[in-house]
């Protein structure tokens, strides 16, 4: 895309798991130089690119000081630094507050004069729309009505910063532009990356890569409410893609769901991976989860393709084994990030 040849780059979160993958992408378009912020709180250095175009600076965005040196530099800023992810955030609500939405608003407010921008995409999240339902699920589309029962302190300060993204366009004209993420899966998501954050979540983070871990190791795979939740699955390439898309073709002010607009139950999440790995320990089947209600869920993909001509290419199959190889050549690094918690654990 040759809108970013020589751009100058934020990436907030570029250590993370979609960060790092979306600074891979953007180097491979030719920008001049990208500024990585991020605190390491649930990622790893490792997952920056030793590129001389790539500066990093291990603090958090809302940190006044480092606020403070950020200039009017930049063509694009990528907003991605989040408290990963609903159940850290139960268990320490102010923690997520303090980095997962103050770091938002102090982000905007400080961008709110720049006049290079051409756009600032913030990373929302699908589930802090999604109906709450176990019933039937539909597509949840871009303007899909906002419940004031959330079922965590992450989904309440995801769908605040879309507030604060719509103001600060409204009132200061920043070009923010949220892309509403659904659940992301692919290489590079480090399980137990990061800081220790009170729960075994810090380690357990996202469902795939826990499967394909246990499944790797001959363990069984357990099933809260016996994996009849679905979720929206999107490869993390695709999303990244997305996140492209939202920055060159994004209408500023707007919203664009990033999904598959496929449905998948956990349970047949567990059988594919077991069958991709070969292993054949019993599932594990445990209590529903009780503070999760939006148990079914997929995001409508009409808007993001009309608007973005953004559809996620890579297929359900082909990415977990894509996953599944990366894991088995990355597993020595997973482990020693495993291993920092098991005092905890």
């Amino acid at each position: 895309m040759p809108e970013f040849a020589n751009s100058n780059i934020l990436v907030t979160g570029g250590a993370g798991f979609v960060g790092s993958n979306l600074v891979k992408r953007l180097l491979d378009l030719g920008v001049a130089s990208i500024h990585i912020v991020d605190n390491l709180l649930s990622s790893e250095r490792i997952n920056i690119p030793d590129d001389r175009r790539v500066r990093f600076s291990e603090d958090s965005i809302a940190n006044e000081a480092l606020l403070g040196t950020l200039e009017d530099t930049y063509d694009y800023v990528f907003h991605l630094a989040t408290y990963h992810g609903n159940q850290s955030s139960m268990h320490d609500p102010i923690a997520d507050h303090d980095n997962n939405l103050i770091t938002t608003l102090k982000l905007f407010e400080r961008l709110k004069n720049f006049k290079r921008l051409k756009k600032v995409v913030y990373s929302g999240a699908g589930c802090a729309v999604a109906e709450k339902t176990y019933d039937e699920a539909h597509a949840t589309p871009e303007d899909a009505p906002i419940s004031l029962e959330m079922d965590s302190p992450y989904s309440i300060s995801k769908i605040v910063g879309e507030f604060y993204a719509v103001y600060y366009f409204n009132r200061n004209a920043l070009p923010t532009v949220r892309a509403r993420f659904q659940n992301v899966y692919g290489p590079g998501e480090i399980l137990g990356a990061g800081q220790w954050r009170g729960t075994p979540a810090t380690v357990w983070r996202n469902v795939t890569p826990t499967f394909i871990y246990k499944a790797l190791a001959g363990e069984s795979l357990p099933l809260e409410g016996g994996g009849e939740a679905s979720r929206d699955f999107i490869f993390v390439e695709d999303i990244v893609e997305g996140l492209v898309g939202c920055a060159s073709k994004g209408k500023p002010g707007d919203v664009y769901n990033l999904a598959s607009g496929r449905e998948t139950s956990i349970l047949q999440l567990a059988k594919t991976i077991n069958d991709l790995t070969g292993n054949t320990a019993p599932l594990k089947i445990l209590e529903r989860r009780d503070w999760d209600h939006s148990g079914k869920r997929f995001g409508s993909t009409a808007k993001s393709a009309r608007e973005l001509g953004f559809t996620a290419r890579t297929s359900f199959e082909e990415g977990l084994k894509a996953t599944v190889t990366w894991t088995k050549q990355n597993i020595s690094t997973i482990e020693a990030c495993i291993n920092k918690h098991s005092c905890h654990l």
